[in-house]
């Protein structure tokens, strides 16, 4: 049918219509918070390229997630903040068990059973060069060496408790490694969520300057191990080998500027697919929320919503608290 017959504003008039035809829908289920966590008693920082974001220390970390279970919010993922003295060449420290995420983890689900705790496997923040893997005597990053080390600090997390590990180093070969040795541990239930379509883009300034690893890192960049973020079908043979080496979920990182990966992720694997929403993309929106270009509420939902649309299943968000406000506000009206 055409004009007249067919009317697209006929069913767009009324709320309730438009809620009857609404196709997809966000709800706090959709949203995992992430979480810096430093040493130290009663230790709040500010991260000064994300405004409304803190490193905290443990104490604090579990007064933050009593609010996250009461907002309903299924799981957190967790990034350790290093004191320059305990980085290394070897990154021995990411696998220390009395490391500080290691006792983060413990604390949480000793505290919260019912709050999923994701950690983050990768060595930048264990690095004294800032990259996320064993380097060699010209900077280059050993796939295999650091697979080893990335392994031990696989297993001290599964050991503290960790729900999901989520090694975000882009090493090849190292999914399928890390589940031989949680098998083998009896950790058959731990899940993965491998950061499988991870880019080498210049929107993480601001998650390295809230972990202390820009400064390690200087000019160099990752790109000899991150995706080239020209290349598509590069990211679904990386999706696949990830899946066939033992991943339970994967991840496409970083979100808005990749929502294509996320669709041909969902549509072409149909597979738990998630989704990053990275420090540069929170980064912008709050100094347009500051500079009141741009309306807070409406555009947190927005960016979410369009996530969904795309077919994540799931979104790290650093707007995970407030969206959860909202949608609790939504339901009470």
């Amino acid at each position: 049918m055409t004009f007249p017959y067919t009317r697209m504003r006929r069913m767009r008039k009324n709320d309730f219509s438009r809620r009857l035809m609404r196709e997809n829908r966000l709800s706090t289920d959709d949203l995992i918070y992430p979480m810096f966590v430093i040493e130290g008693t009663k230790v709040r920082e500010s991260v000064d390229s994300m405004p409304g974001i803190e490193r905290v220390s443990i104490d604090l970390l579990l007064e933050e997630a009593q609010q996250l279970v009461n907002l309903g919010i299924p799981m957190v993922a967790l990034f350790p903040v290093v004191a320059a003295d305990k980085k290394s060449l070897m990154a021995e420290e990411s696998y220390n068990p009395n490391g500080l995420a290691q006792r983060a983890v413990r604390a949480l689900k000793e505290a919260f059973p019912e709050l999923g705790v994701m950690t983050d496997v990768a060595l930048d923040p264990f690095t004294t060069h800032g990259q996320d893997g064993i380097i060699d005597d010209s900077g280059y990053v050993l796939n295999d060496t650091t697979i080893e080390v990335l392994v031990k600090q696989a297993l001290s997390h599964a050991h503290a408790g960790a729900d999901v590990i989520a090694p975000s180093d882009m090493m090849d070969g190292r999914i399928g490694e890390i589940r031989e040795e949680l098998e083998t541990e009896g950790f058959i239930n731990t899940m993965i969520m491998a950061y499988s379509a991870k880019y080498a883009s210049a929107y993480y300034g601001p998650f390295r300057d809230a972990v202390g690893s820009s400064g390690n890192l200087g000019k160099s960049n990752k790109s000899t191990y991150q995706m080239d973020p020209a290349n598509s079908d590069e990211a679904i043979r990386e999706v696949l080998l990830d899946l066939d080496e033992g991943a339970d979920m994967v991840m496409v990182k970083p979100g808005m500027p990749y929502l294509d990966l996320v669709r041909r992720v969902k549509q072409e694997l149909e597979v738990p697919t998630f989704v990053y929403q990275v420090s540069g993309e929170y980064a912008m929106h709050m100094a347009a929320f500051q500079n009141g270009w741009l309306d807070k509420d409406s555009i947190i939902m927005e960016s979410l919503l369009a996530f969904k649309r795309a077919g994540a299943d799931g979104i790290l968000t650093y707007f995970a608290k407030d969206a959860a406000r909202i949608l609790k506000a939504q339901q009470s009206q």
